[in-house]
């Protein structure tokens, strides 16, 4: 889900950058899921011979189908974690609580 919400939300991108947004996942289980992912016609993989090689992945038509549900799968999880941290179950990150004393809403 993290990686079809990452292309959803970044566009095309290549291996390197999606590795480093997705948190937590080695190459080898990143690659292991894309492969997954583009045989069942979510994601699509475009690889131009260069040096190094550019392979850059990006979301199918197939997957545009599941925006609507993903976007709501994404406000539930926001608003989870809000409740989270308000009640004490989840700690905010030193830049989310740079961010959030920075709003006067916060």
């Amino acid at each position: 889900m993290q990686i079809l919400w990452v292309l959803g939300n970044d566009g095309p991108t290549r291996f390197g950058a999606l590795r480093r947004r997705v948190e937590g996942i080695s190459a080898r289980v990143l690659a292991e899921r894309l492969k997954h992912l583009e045989e069942r016609g979510f994601v699509y993989r475009k690889y131009e011979p260069t040096i190094p090689p550019a392979v850059t992945y990006g979301l199918t038509n197939r997957t545009s189908e599941m925006d609507p549900v993903l976007k709501q799968m994404a406000q539930l999880g926001q608003k989870w974690y809000e409740e989270d941290v308000r009640s004490g179950r989840v700690r905010l990150a030193r830049s989310e609580q740079a961010s959030a004393e920075l709003e006067p809403n916060a």
